[in-house]
C-alpha cells in the first residue's frame, strides 16, 4: 500500500528481500514461534503488539496480504493458560480492564487497516469478474445461522449477532484472501508449510499442557481437566493437532527423505494422543492413516521403500515401548478407558437436540435455546463443568448435524448440505497432493465435529476458511499455469 502512494520506494533495493521474507517458511516460524511463547510464558501483552507490527509492516511493504494469512491461524492460540477466561474468570489476565482495552485498541486497529486494504485490492482489482466459487453455499448458511430460532419468543438481537460472528469466523477470511493475495505468487506448498509448522508450536503447547497443577501422569495420577491452554480445553487443542497431522504427508511426498516428514506427521500423531480428547484421537488416527496411504501411493519409488520402513519401524517401536514401559503407561490407558465409556452427558443431549427439532422444524430455536444451555441448572454442565453466567458463547449439542437442526432447523441443515458438497467438489476438481492433504486436515475437523463443537467453534473456522481458499485458487500457482497465462500475454 504504501509502495502504491510512493512509488519511489520501488527502487529500494531492501523491498524485495522484506517481501520475501514476508512469504516465507521463517517469517511462519517466527509467527508461530511467538505463538508458542506467548502461550507456554503468558506474553499476550508484547505478541499481540507485535503481531499487529508485523502486519502492518505486511500491508505498507508487500504487493498483497499472504503476510496475514500466519497471524490470522496462529493468533487465537496465542493465549495462555494461567488466562483461561473459563478455568479464571477474575484472576486472569483479560479479566483486568486495562487487558481488555489493549486487546479491543489491537483489534480494533488491526481491522481498520485490514479492511481498508480490502477496499484498495477491490479498487486495484478494477472491472475483473468473478466470485468465489463457495459463495452460494456461503450465504445460505449464513442465513441460516442469523434466522436461527425465527419466530420463537426468544430470537432476538443477541441470537443474530452471535449467528453474525459464527458465519464470519467460518467465512470471511476465505472471502478476504480470495480479493487480496495474489495467487498466481503463491506456491502451492505454502499452506502444507503453514500447517506444518503450525503443528510443531502446537506439540509445543500440549507439552506446556502437562505442567498445568494437577495435570495426568503416567502412574494415572491428575485429570484430564487440567489438560487446557488460555484458548481451549483439551478437545479443543486435540482437533487442532488432528487437523496438522497429515500437513507433512506433502513434503514426505514431494521432498527428497521426505521420511523425516513421515516422523513429524507420527509425532503430531502422538500430540494428539497426549491431549486425551476421545473425538480427536478417533479423528486423527482416521486421517494419520488416509495419510499413509497417500504417502505410500504418491511417493516415488526410493522415498516409498524409505516411508514404508519408516512406517513399520514405528510400528515395532510402538510395540516395544508398549511391553517394556507396561507398568508405567498401563495407569494412562486405564485411566483413557474408564473415560471413553462415559458419554458425557451426549446422548442425552442428541435426544433433546432432535425433539427441539421435531417442535421447531423449520428454523430451530436458536443459538441460546439449544439443549446443550438447557442443561445449565444448578450451575453445571452433565459433564461436570461449570457454567458461566452471561457467557458469550452458548452451550452446544455436540454433534454437527443435530446442532444444525436443533439451532437452525430444516433451512440451517440443507443449507450446510449445501456448503459441504460445494467443498467436496472443490477438492475433487483437478485433484493434486496440496489438494488432497487440505482436504484430509478438513476432514480431521469434521470427524471431530461429530462428537463435539469444533465446526461451531470461532477459532478453528478461521483455519478451515483459509484451507478452503488455498484449494481454491490452487490451480494458479501451479507452474504450468502460469506459463500458459505467460504464453497468452
Amino acid at each position: 500500500m504504501l509502495v502504491t502512494a510512493i512509488p519511489q520506494l520501488q527502487k529500494w533495493r531492501g523491498l524485495p528481500v522484506v517481501r520475501s521474507f514476508f512469504g516465507s517458511g521463517w517469517y511462519i516460524a517466527c509467527i508461530v514461534f511467538l505463538m508458542a511463547c506467548s502461550e507456554l510464558f503468558s506474553l499476550e501483552l508484547f505478541v499481540i503488539p507485535a503481531y499487529l507490527v508485523l502486519g502492518f509492516l505486511c500491508v505498507l511493504f508487500c504487493d498483497d496480504l499472504l503476510g496475514i494469512v500466519p497471524i490470522v491461524a496462529s493468533g487465537y492460540m496465542l493465549f495462555a493458560a494461567k488466562n483461561n477466561p473459563g478455568k479464571f474468570p477474575i484472576t486472569g489476565l483479560f479479566a483486568q480492564k486495562y487487558a481488555q482495552d489493549a486487546l479491543m485498541i489491537c483489534i480494533g486497529f488491526a481491522a481498520a487497516i485490514l479492511l481498508l486494504r480490502l477496499v484498495s485490492k477491490l479498487l486495484e482489482r478494477g472491472k475483473k469478474r468473478g466470485v468465489p466459487q463457495l459463495t452460494l453455499g456461503y450465504i445460505l448458511l449464513g442465513l441460516s445461522y442469523l434466522l436461527g430460532g425465527a419466530f420463537t419468543k426468544n430470537y432476538d438481537t443477541r441470537t443474530v449477532f452471535f449467528g453474525f460472528v459464527e458465519i464470519a469466523a467460518l467465512g470471511f477470511f476465505y472471502f478476504f484472501f480470495y480479493f487480496t493475495v495474489d495467487w498466481d505468487k503463491v506456491p502451492k506448498h505454502y499452506m502444507p508449510m503453514l500447517v506444518t509448522i503450525l503443528g510443531i508450536g502446537l506439540f509445543a503447547e500440549i507439552l506446556g499442557m502437562y505442567t498445568n497443577p494437577g495435570a495426568p501422569t503416567l502412574d494415572g495420577g491428575g485429570s484430564r481437566d487440567s489438560l487446557y491452554t488460555g484458548w481451549g480445553i483439551w478437545n479443543c487443542v486435540g482437533c487442532m493437532m488432528a487437523v496438522c497431522v497429515p500437513a507433512p504427508v506433502y513434503f514426505a511426498v514431494k521432498k527428497k527423505n521426505g521420511w523425516l516428514y513421515t516422523l513429524l506427521s507420527a509425532l503430531f500423531m502422538l500430540g494428539v494422543l497426549l491431549t486425551q480428547s476421545r473425538g480427536s484421537m478417533l479423528a486423527g488416527a482416521v486421517v494419520y492413516m488416509c495419510g499413509v496411504v497417500v504417502t505410500l501411493v504418491m511417493s516415488r519409488k526410493k522415498e516409498r521403500i524409505r516411508n514404508l520402513l519408516v512406517y513399520l519401524a514405528l510400528l515395532l517401536g510402538g510395540i516395544i515401548l508398549l511391553v517394556r514401559f507396561w507398568d508405567k503407561v498401563s495407569g494412562l490407558i486405564t485411566t483413557l478407558l474408564e473415560i471413553g465409556t462415559s458419554d458425557s452427558g451426549r446422548l442425552d443431549l442428541y435426544s433433546q437436540a432432535w425433539g427441539v427439532f421435531l417442535r421447531n422444524p423449520l428454523f430451530g430455536v436458536g443459538w441460546y435455546d439449544v439443549p446443550g444451555i438447557q442443561y445449565a441448572q444448578g450451575g453445571m454442565y452433565p459433564n461436570g463443568h461449570p457454567v458461566l453466567e452471561n457467557y458469550f458463547i452458548p452451550g452446544f449439542v455436540h454433534n454437527t448435524f443435530l446442532e444444525l437442526l436443533a439451532m437452525g432447523g430444516a433451512f440451517a441443515f440443507f443449507s450446510y448440505l449445501i456448503h459441504r458438497t460445494q467443498t467436496v467438489m472443490l477438492f475433487f476438481r483437478k485433484p493434486t497432493t496440496a489438494k488432497t492433504v487440505a482436504g484430509i486436515c478438513i476432514l480431521a475437523m469434521l470427524l471431530a465435529s461429530i462428537v463435539d463443537n469444533h465446526v461451531f467453534n470461532l477459532g478453528p473456522g478461521l483455519l478451515y476458511s483459509m484451507l478452503l481458499v488455498f484449494v481454491e485458487k490452487a490451480d494458479e500457482s501451479d507452474p504450468d499455469r502460469k506459463l500458459m497465462k505467460v504464453a497468452r500475454g
